[in-house]
């Protein structure tokens, strides 16, 4: 399982900037991740990813159509969406992994912030100097 990780870690360390493919890049290395992080198999994964791929759209439009709205009403919104998929999410991976889910989102959105910090320190550190 470190072994994946550490893949995953050097695939994201790797990618070369954001741009328009780089989400796409991103997304993969998301499914990736998820998928290892919960152990699905083959049968929990084809069942699994179409309400996930709903879920997360359904995140998505929040986050660009609310991202100035007020933070705590953000936060209730995005509570909800979560509240509104546990029960589907259950039924095709069960309690247990559904919890695991929810820390590989926040395990991975933590991961790739780091990168990208350490990456925008290494480019400005020459013109520091």
């Amino acid at each position: 399982m470190k072994k994946y990780l550490l893949i995953l870690l050097l695939i994201v360390g790797s990618l070369p900037g954001l741009k328009a493919q780089d989400g796409e890049k991103i997304q993969s290395l998301k499914i990736a991740f998820i998928t290892q992080k919960l152990q699905l198999t083959p049968d929990e994964a084809q069942k699994f990813w179409p309400i996930y791929n709903q879920y997360d759209q359904e995140i998505k439009a929040l986050q660009l159509n609310d991202k100035n709205g007020p933070v705590i009403e953000n936060e209730e919104k995005l509570l909800n969406i979560r509240k509104k998929y546990v029960a589907s999410f259950e039924k095709v991976i069960g309690p247990q992994k559904v919890n695991k889910l929810f820390n590989a989102e926040r395990d991975f959105r933590e991961i790739l912030i780091r990168r990208l910090q350490k990456r925008n320190q290494q480019r400005l550190e020459p013109l520091r100097r």
